[in-house]
């Protein structure tokens, strides 16, 4: 199809495309349509096929005329999107639906022309990202750090034994509990559960009865005044304070193992001795560690690059971003979106979810741009000693890995290899200090 179209760059990253369909173009497609209509389409006194056109037109005009324009249009856009020569960023974002623009017409003694609108990638003109000079946190693998790890360790391999039916429910204690929280007219709520398992003191029970619980036994059934937190993550208990009935069925003390070489074997048999397993421990926090390092200055240079590069994001690439944490963390924890986000109280978090969603997009498409325009490739050899290095990592025969790798794994892992390499080069054209010391937990665990 002859079409003549014209690309104009708004300001909110997105285009305007104006398309020109030469008139006899639409009278041709136009009669092709009719020609399908007249051999599928059967009317009172004519034979399935046999309907004349001219009778069609005559009944059906305006539904034609409609059909034929939407049938054009929805054709031309997709011929214009699949050319090859369309540069990426004139290309409509997945998520992103053009929008047509006024009523155009179809007349057959006119060309038809109209006008669509949609999002595509922002522009970047990436600023200074050379020479800057970079403070981060840093910190190190302390004994304590091993010994947390060792405790839960022991927690793992600990032993549940059955308590005599006249012990008393103590912390640390692993019982099972059925409880009913009431309404305020002290009618049950739907807020209940069987068999509900948890340690004592754990802070594993979110509706936080361990108190309630110590100095129970088993078969006993206890009624008793429970205050909310304003906070709490159950929107119709916040700030209430609400009658609960438990009755604790099952009442278990955990026995942990000896800190000795026994249980180092137990872990795994390549453990010899206790201190076998401390310094495999340690050599684990310490990798886990210096990859969280490596996160952490990328993050800090990249603020830094942001500042200077100011990006126009379209809604409907912030909005991909949110809805997809959400599904992420739906799928995480089993559940759908809706009770994620009413867990969460996402009225509250909406704007801080919002900003995170922007700051993730206007890094990725930083680091996208320097990975073009630094012409970042990777190599077959590249991509060989990756498999080597997963492989060696893994304890497995690298022909082995290969195997579980299809094409689309492998683009990803190519991807993967492509921003370790301008990570790398952005380390190398940049000044990194270091700034205040950070418990390992906290280092870990911090979302800056």
């Amino acid at each position: 199809m002859a079409i003549n179209k014209e690309i104009k760059r708004l300001d909110k990253s997105n285009v305007e495309l104006s398309i020109t369909v030469p008139k006899e173009d639409i009278k041709n497609q136009y009669n092709e349509m009719l020609k399908e209509y007249s051999k599928n389409l059967q009317l009172p006194g004519f034979r399935k096929g046999k309907v004349p056109q001219e009778v069609l037109e005559r009944k059906y005009a305006e539904a034609l005329k409609g059909e034929a324009m939407g049938r054009i249009m929805e054709s031309t856009l997709q011929d214009v999107f699949k050319e090859d020569n369309l540069p990426r960023n004139e290309r409509p974002l997945p998520y992103a639906h053009p929008e047509l623009q006024g009523e155009p017409e179809l007349d057959f003694e006119k060309d038809l022309q109209f006008s669509v609108i949609y999002d595509v990638l922002p522009e970047v003109k990436i600023g200074q990202w050379k020479g800057l000079k970079i403070e981060h946190s840093y910190a190190e693998v302390d004994k304590k750090d091993i010994d947390k790890e060792l405790e839960e360790i022991r927690e793992r391999n600990a032993i549940v034994l059955d308590r005599d039916d006249n012990t008393k429910a103590a912390k640390g204690d692993v019982v099972t509990i059925d409880y009913q929280v009431f309404n305020e007219d002290g009618t049950p709520s739907s807020i209940q559960r069987k068999d509900f398992v948890f340690s004592i003191g754990a802070n594993t029970n979110v509706y936080q009865f361990d108190d309630d619980i110590i100095g129970m036994k088993k078969g006993e059934n206890k009624d008793f005044n429970k205050k909310f937190s304003d906070d709490f993550f159950e929107p119709t208990l916040a700030g209430q304070t609400r009658k609960v009935q438990i009755t604790l069925t099952a009442l278990k003390e955990k026995k942990l193992p000896d800190l000795d070489d026994d249980l180092a074997q137990d872990v795994d048999e390549k453990f010899k001795t206790l201190d076998d397993l401390k310094n495999n421990i340690k050599e684990r926090l310490e990798k886990q560690l210096e990859f969280r390092l490596r996160e952490k200055k990328l993050n800090e240079l990249l603020k830094k690059i942001m500042e200077n590069t100011p990006v126009v994001l379209p809604e409907s690439m912030i909005n991909a971003e949110v809805e997809g944490r959400w599904r992420k963390m739906a799928r995480y924890y089993n559940t759908s979106v809706e009770s994620i986000q009413q867990m969460m109280a996402i009225g509250e978090k909406s704007q801080e979810w919002r900003d995170s969603a922007v700051k993730a997009l206007h890094s990725r498409l930083i680091m996208e741009t320097l990975m073009e325009e630094q012409k970042i490739e990777v190599s077959d050899d590249e991509i060989e000693k990756e498999f080597e290095s997963i492989a060696s990592a893994n304890g497995a025969n690298t022909e082995d890995v290969k195997k579980h790798y299809n094409e689309e794994a492998v683009f990803y892992l190519k991807e993967d290899i492509r921003e370790k390499k301008v990570t790398d080069l952005l380390f190398a054209e940049n000044n990194f200090k270091q700034g205040k010391k950070e418990n390992y937990l906290d280092f870990m665990t911090d979302n800056g």
